[in-house]
């Protein structure tokens, strides 16, 4: 994926993914610019979630839960990465305020959140909008999805997920 303009007026499909698919790989830069790939990642699970927007209240609070039960995820062999399409400076801003402790990514051309299918039409104050539908994966070892949840809540999620996940219990 490379760096490049915003991706506006770009047709907008409805590509979801499902279980069983290959993930769409990827390498985008951290909020301190470093490259990071999911190619990387392999032989880890890996939950990548797609947020709308750094620093607003749901995708703090969204953000926060998994820092607050990053430790229980790691020690089930789980690496967390998010993505939205701020820049590097905003998700340094926001990674520095709210002590995030895992990798935030920038996706500012918007081509991975389109390659899962995270960025489209939604419903936004009963309104339909074109934008980052806030999503999670679960990629497996081996890079293929276990879990594609789309249009998820920001609060209560991380606790799902775990139950889900079976790291409950």
């Amino acid at each position: 994926m490379g760096f490049g303009p915003p991706s506006y007026g770009r047709t907008v499909t409805d590509s979801r993914l499902s279980p069983g698919t290959p993930a769409p790989t990827f390498t985008l830069p951290d909020a301190d610019a470093n490259p990071v790939s999911l190619e990387s990642h392999r032989g880890r699970r890996v939950i990548v979630y797609f947020y709308p927007a750094a620093m607003t209240p749901g995708c703090t609070t969204q953000a926060c839960d998994f820092r607050d039960n990053l430790s229980s995820l790691e020690a089930a062999g789980i690496t967390v990465l998010g993505i939205s399409p701020d820049a590097p400076p905003k998700l340094a801003e926001f990674r520095d305020r709210d002590g995030v402790t895992f990798p935030l990514l920038s996706d500012e051309n918007r081509d991975v959140l389109q390659a899962y299918g995270a960025y489209g039409e939604k419903k936004l104050y009963g309104k339909t909008t074109i934008g980052v539908i806030r999503s999670t994966f679960v990629i497996d070892p081996e890079g293929v999805i276990e879990k594609a949840m789309y249009n998820v809540k920001a609060t209560g999620h991380v606790a799902k997920l775990r139950r889900d996940l079976g790291l409950d219990g």
